[in-house]
């Protein structure tokens, strides 16, 4: 039996996808609701699998300084050059920032913060999401 918790963090962002037809091919903006499970076999002496205050001190300064408010792009986007040529915040992707390539990004940073991750979903609208998770 696993103990399984999900903490939800929020934050805005822009984007557009390259080689798409379709709407999201221009530039547009979303208020996305992030949702960060985690997973533990057994409970720490608290009776936790994690903090929840310390998934969000972990993952909300990397979604803040990195992600939030900011226009993603894939890297060899045209309108790159142009917004950081006006001081626009930028944040470049390798992939196209879809929202499964913003949920994999995320997952990573978790991981990389050694939280006990097993999923993260990125709603982009109320009722659409992506989820990210290695099994």
């Amino acid at each position: 039996m696993k103990h399984h918790i999900v903490k939800r963090l929020h934050f805005s962002y822009g984007h557009r996808l390259m080689d798409y037809d379709g709407k999201c091919a221009h530039a547009h903006g979303h208020n996305g609701v992030l949702e960060v499970e985690l997973c533990s076999e057994k409970l720490d002496h608290r009776g936790m699998v994690y903090d929840f205050s310390d998934v969000k001190k972990h993952l909300k300064g990397f979604i803040d300084r990195e992600l939030d408010h900011r226009m993603l792009l894939r890297e060899d986007d045209p309108m790159v050059a142009a917004l950081e040529g006006i001081g626009e915040r930028v944040f470049l992707m390798k992939e196209n920032p879809t929202a499964e390539n913003i949920a994999k990004l995320i997952f990573q940073e978790a991981r990389a913060k050694k939280l006990p991750v097993v999923a993260i979903r990125l709603w982009e609208t109320p009722d659409a999401f992506a989820e990210y998770r290695e099994e």
